[in-house]
């Protein structure tokens, strides 16, 4: 009922002063409120058509580009508050949080105690707890993953930890939808050293070395890192950034050293660094040595300074390849850097295949009918995808009983869906542009048709 809306007395008036940026950025805030943040981006948007330099609209639209998770419009607009604004504090409190959805711990910290020496009122305690940031009764304020108490200390990752993140692999090649370019350039890389180890001794050529993938969000470059160490039958260590960082100056750094050490004797083996930007972050963006320690470290291990690599084979994602600190690029570490696209028609026709596996579908299902319908879509918009048809059939299942699912299903799945590369292509498209450097981004102008 038109009644029910509470927005309704903001629009009456928006309709009688057109013009009035306060009235309306009060509805782009109501909307959100309501959990409508898509109309809320809207009104926001004409809010800031009008009035270009107020800064409370621009941080509300900033909010409104969180909650719809367009993370790098946020960045954005949030960004340029800071540079701007008179009274900065709640922008450094929205930077905090939306550096901390991307996994950068200590600089969500570092823009969190900014905001408090700003305004002392924006402390945040659900922030602060997440940051492990805390006030010391001196009124100083700890940065991230901050030092509680003597008896919380943290001990190096032990032999028993490390064990736990090692795992054989069963999936391999044959499960992993299309990305043909990129197995071949694996297989090159990777496989076939340890399939024909004679002719790559022949040639004086060692065992190991690094691959980088990059691309947007969900394409599959973990499900193809798994697959990598299954195609071999190798022992797979997938490094997240709680298995590395620590709270302690040097324990990070001997937790890395005992993941490769325990590689290192698990040869071969395939170790998968996933986020590999929060571990290898460019040292020029750093102000705390800690974080420089760490990358000299990583940088160590991918030499094998101490020990031979011989048989390991280390493989890494990222989504913001432009944060990675440029050492790491170069030969004998990650010298393999590989655009991982969204799939294209045939390659996604073979993830929806694989998704589809087990549940009931229509014998006549044209897959590739659906496949070609959603251009655009990742791997994991494609789950979504299937989940939503999935979802519509169970509620006509309590009524009508089990049906298959059939290509109309999938469809209006796919019509509803919206791709989420869109925003990660919006961003890389100006680094591919403007940092080219070595032509890291040449597939990715190539892929763009630029």
């Amino acid at each position: 009922m038109p009644g029910d809306d509470p927005t309704e007395p903001l629009r009456e008036a928006l309709r009688l002063s057109p013009d009035n940026v306060p009235l309306r950025r009060a509805l782009g805030e109501a909307l959100l409120g309501a959990g409508r943040a898509a109309d809320a981006e809207a009104e926001l948007k004409e809010a800031l058509r009008r009035a270009p330099k107020d800064e409370a609209v621009k941080l509300a639209l900033a909010r409104a580009y969180q909650a719809q998770d367009k993370r790098s419009a946020a960045l954005v607009v949030v960004e340029d508050l800071i540079r701007t604004a008179a009274q900065p504090a709640r922008a450094y409190l929205l930077h905090a949080r939306l550096l901390l959805a991307a996994g950068e711990v200590d600089r969500a910290g570092r823009e969190y105690r900014k905001a408090l020496d700003a305004d002392p009122e924006a402390a945040d305690a659900d922030l602060a707890r997440a940051l492990g940031v805390v006030v010391e009764a001196t009124g100083a304020v700890v940065d991230g993953r901050a030092r509680l108490a003597a008896d919380d200390v943290d001990e190096p990752l032990d032999d028993e930890g490390v064990e736990r993140l090692l795992e054989r692999p069963k999936v391999t090649f044959a499960d992993v939808g299309g990305m043909d370019k990129l197995k071949e350039e694996i297989r090159l890389k990777i496989i076939h050293p340890l399939q024909h180890p004679e002719v790559y001794k022949a040639y004086g050529k060692p065992i190991g070395g690094g691959i980088l993938m990059f691309g947007p969000p969900g394409c599959g470059k973990t499900h193809l890192a798994r697959a990598t160490a299954g195609e071999v039958a190798a022992s797979f260590i997938s490094v997240g950034l709680n298995d590395v960082l620590d709270m302690w100056i040097g324990n990070s750094e001997k937790n890395l050293h005992e993941l490769f050490e325990r590689a290192r004797r698990s040869a071969p083996c395939v170790m998968f660094f996933d986020e590999v930007d929060a571990l290898g972050a460019s040292r020029t963006d750093m102000r705390q040595h800690g974080g420089r320690h760490l990358i000299n470290q990583f940088l160590s291990e991918l030499d094998g300074a101490q020990a031979s690599n011989e048989g390991v084979l280390v493989l890494a994602a990222t989504n913001a390849p432009w944060h990675l600190d440029p050492a790491f690029r170069r030969p004998g570490r990650f010298d393999r850097i590989l655009f991982v696209p969204p799939p294209d028609a045939p390659a996604r026709a073979q993830v929806l295949r694989a998704l589809l596996r087990g549940k009931p579908v229509a014998p006549d299902l044209d897959v590739d009918a659906v496949a070609q319908k959603a251009n655009e879509l990742s791997g994991a918009d494609l789950k979504g995808v299937v989940d939503r048809a999935i979802e519509e059939k169970l509620r006509q299942a309590i009524k009508h009983g089990v049906q298959p699912l059939g290509t109309k299903d999938l469809l209006a799945a796919v019509k509803g869906a919206r791709p989420t590369t869109r925003e990660w292509f919006a961003t890389a498209r100006n680094h591919a542009l403007f940092a080219n450097q070595g032509g890291i981004y040449d597939d990715v102008l190539a892929y763009l048709k630029l």
